[in-house]
């Protein structure tokens, strides 16, 4: 007899069957990661060195608005990231 468990995660893979991807694919989607970090890791140099430079300032208002800034394009680009991994994936399956 199976358990609770066991049925839900039946089903489950019936409504959503999981993928084996292969090394290329990881890759892929690996690379997207990647590229992704660095425009992070740039912004996040860029806008810390004038957040810097506002406080070096006394320019408190310059430095808030700038440490917004920088919140909302490390998440529009981790957005942009995973919205690219998952067309990447959904590429993955209709291609089998």
């Amino acid at each position: 007899m199976k358990s609770a468990y066991e049925l839900a995660m039946e089903r489950l893979e019936k409504a959503s069957p999981s993928i084996s991807l292969t090394e290329d694919q990881k890759r892929e989607i690996a690379e997207v990661d990647s590229v992704y970090r660095a425009k992070i890791a740039e912004r996040e140099v860029f806008l810390k060195d004038q957040i810097r430079k506002a406080q070096i300032a006394g320019n408190s208002e310059e430095a808030q608005s700038l440490e917004k800034q920088l919140a909302s394009e490390v998440r529009r680009l981790q957005d942009e990231c995973e919205a690219k991994k998952e067309k990447l994936r959904k590429s993955f399956i209709t291609s089998l």
